[in-house]
């Protein structure tokens, strides 16, 4: 794996995994909607909103809980842990925490995408 930092996945492995996956796909986008909290996270905001039912059904929106290292697992728990998994917020460092957070939890396909989500348009 080798990218801009630690633990992120290139564009060539996130193509794959997307390929294979089809429609198991599913992205957890930890970006944090307040701007007091994490500043930084308002700029991808504002290039793509938030998961919602109408915009990005197959991604989940969790807020990485910095005081206590974890984040809600909810929306994965029914899931299989083989389940295709890319994990992104706003630049890599709570992505990849919530990659090893979800493979401590036994999910055996997840990538940290980081910001390259936002330029892998040309993935689908």
């Amino acid at each position: 794996m080798s990218s801009d930092r630690p633990g992120v996945a290139t564009r060539e492995e996130l193509t794959a995994l997307v390929d294979s996956a089809g429609d198991k796909l599913v992205v957890v986008d930890l970006r944090n909607p307040d701007a007091a909290v994490e500043p930084e996270d308002q700029v991808t905001l504002a290039i793509a909103a938030l998961p919602s039912a109408d915009n990005r059904p197959q991604a989940i929106h969790a807020v990485w809980d910095r005081s206590n290292d974890t984040m809600p697992l909810d929306s994965l728990e029914t899931l299989p842990k083989d389940t295709p998994i890319i994990t992104h917020c706003g630049a890599g460092g709570r992505g990849q925490k919530a990659k090893e957070y979800l493979q401590l939890k036994g999910f055996t396909n997840v990538l940290n995408g980081q910001q390259k989500m936002k330029t892998c348009n040309g993935i689908h």
